[in-house]
């Protein structure tokens, strides 16, 4: 990591869409849009967590950066669990007598190459001779990436989804609440119907909320290869009106974006179901000044031969969070204190 950049550590939620988990129904979690459900003293990021019991459930996580931490909990129902960077593996348990607190750190490391990753957990659960149970909580992960060089100064500039700046194709709708940043979100049923922005910034962050009723969308950035994610809920069952997370939800994030102008097109992919799209807002980070920083291509994803044992590490320019990570943290921590400023309506947006 270079400690004098700009770098931000990006909060990703449990239901943020740019998490993938390989299959949903090997999990459980809180469903948001429930009338009992109320996140205002969770321990939990948003209010919801993803837990199983199921060996060999996984979820996965792509990013650019030299650093990552992850959040679960643990306690005596606890079992073993694995961690893989690209080339690198290791297991851990989050077997513990007792409940930890929370957050509790289910691994950290801050010496990666500054590269692309890829981040794999998986449930082992109990293995023979270990004490502990089959269960597995997931809560939030941190991921660190790079929006400036040194001495840079940087500006977040959002768009809501009535933004002159955004080009909508196919039929699409409005919503209107209390909980959407700016009061609103745009969304569409329809194939092929999308959303695009010609932007100028060294990173873009999408977002929009989950259910049960929506499906998959693509996101082409520039000439960068056609990404697939999923806006499908992690419960409330089949396809349906359920389990909806109004909160905006991480739909995508890019960033070592360089000088000049930029294209990201987001594409409803509503196939038999007809499934739902839904766009809140962008927002882009525009630096003082850019640097494209070189991607490592190194076999290993730490930097010399270094690794981590991801046991007592916090995001660099933080502190780790308090008991109650639901009031506490904010999507965006930075090291550098003049992205503070520019950053709270995004904090303000991700807590309500």
């Amino acid at each position: 990591m270079d400690p004098s950049a700009v770098n931000t550590n990006v909060t990703v939620d449990d239901f943020d869409s740019v998490l993938s988990y390989a299959d949903q129904s090997d999990w459980e979690t809180p469903d948001p849009s429930s009338p009992s459900f109320n996140d205002t003293n969770s321990p939990w990021l948003m209010g919801t967590y993803h837990k199983t019991e199921i060996v060999g459930a996984e979820l996965s996580f792509n990013f650019t950066g030299p650093a990552i931490y992850v959040y679960g909990h643990a306690g005596p129902s606890y079992g073993s669990y694995s961690v893989q960077i690209d080339s690198f593996s290791a297991n851990f348990s989050s077997y513990t007598p007792n409940n930890a607190s929370t957050p509790h750190l289910l691994y950290g490391a801050n010496n990666l190459t500054y590269g692309s990753h890829n981040l794999v957990l998986r449930n082992l659960g109990t293995n023979k001779g270990e004490t502990g149970g089959n269960t597995f909580l997931f809560d939030y992960l941190q991921a660190t990436i790079q929006v400036a060089p040194a001495g840079a100064s940087v500006s977040n500039v959002t768009y809501e989804e009535d933004n002159k700046a955004l080009t909508y194709t196919g039929v699409w709708g409005n919503n209107t609440g209390p909980v959407f940043s700016g009061g609103g979100t745009a969304y569409t049923n329809a194939e092929g119907a999308s959303v695009s922005l010609t932007f100028n910034g060294s990173a873009i962050y999408i977002f929009g909320d989950k259910k049960n009723d929506h499906g998959l969308y693509t996101v082409a950035l520039d000439d960068s290869p056609l990404a697939t994610y999923s806006g499908i809920s992690g419960c409330g069952g089949a396809f349906g009106q359920t389990c909806e997370q109004q909160k905006p939800t991480l739909q995508f994030l890019a960033s070592n974006l360089g000088d000049g102008e930029h294209k990201v097109v987001v594409t409803n992919l509503a196939g038999v179901n007809a499934s739902f799209l839904d766009i809140d807002s962008f927002v882009v980070t525009v630096p003082s000044n850019y640097t494209v920083r070189p991607l490592s291509n190194d076999s290993s994803p730490f930097v010399g031969s270094g690794s981590s044992s991801g046991t007592s590490a916090s995001p660099s320019g933080t502190s780790a969070p308090g008991n109650n990570s639901n009031s506490a943290y904010p999507l965006f921590a930075v090291s550098n204190p003049v992205l503070l400023l520019a950053l709270a309506l995004c904090w303000f947006v991700r807590r309500w």
